[in-house]
């Protein structure tokens, strides 16, 4: 495969995505969610990124992360060498489990920040796996909402531009997804 174009920079955030061959599941169960997480945590550490926000659907994951080094596309591939190898075991299946390596977009605006955010929250709503973020399990929506004490998300920066729980709530529902978010970053359709 081809390297990356992107140069990835400390300090910077990305939006980083990957989904299933072929648009399959990647997430099969509740312990896949689960084991993604801890995946997370041991490959993402603090040191490497910090993570804004996330949300894993059945055949794709989100994360928000703002780089405290330089690359994290070696923690990315372990990552995802990792998972693959605990499902190919656990389902007695064989290959690959994502249609390639993760893709990445550079967000340099920090409305382009809030959007991307309220776009990852919003994607179980639109795929109609709930009615309302707060009862999909596998987002950061919850620590936002002030629903969870969560330790993975950094909701700081985020809060800042937003408005911390009640505000946050208020913005996610009482706006829409502008099309300039829509178009380039959010091509996974689902």
């Amino acid at each position: 495969m081809p390297y990356r174009a992107i140069a990835f920079e400390t300090g910077n955030i990305y939006h980083l995505y990957n989904r299933g061959n072929n648009r399959q599941n990647i997430f099969f169960e509740r312990e896949n969610y689960l084991h993604f997480l801890r995946l997370i945590r041991h490959y993402l550490t603090p040191e490497t990124v910090e993570i804004l926000a996330y949300c894993l659907m059945p055949n794709h994951y989100h994360l928000l992360v703002q780089f405290q080094t330089g690359s994290v596309s070696q923690q990315m591939k372990a990552l995802s060498l990792a998972y693959t190898k605990g499902m190919n075991a656990r389902y007695n299946r064989v290959g690959s489990l994502f249609q390639g390596r993760f893709c990445s977009i550079q967000v340099d605006r920090e409305a382009y920040v809030v959007h991307l955010v309220r776009y990852i929250h919003l994607n179980p709503v639109k795929a109609e796996l709930v009615s309302h973020p707060r009862e999909w399990e596998f987002s950061s929506y919850r620590e936002y909402a002030g629903l969870r004490q969560g330790t993975l998300p950094q909701l700081e920066w985020v809060q800042m531009l937003t408005g911390a729980t009640d505000a946050y709530q208020m913005f996610l529902e009482d706006q829409s997804l502008p099309q300039e978010v829509s178009v380039r970053s959010l091509m996974l359709d689902e």
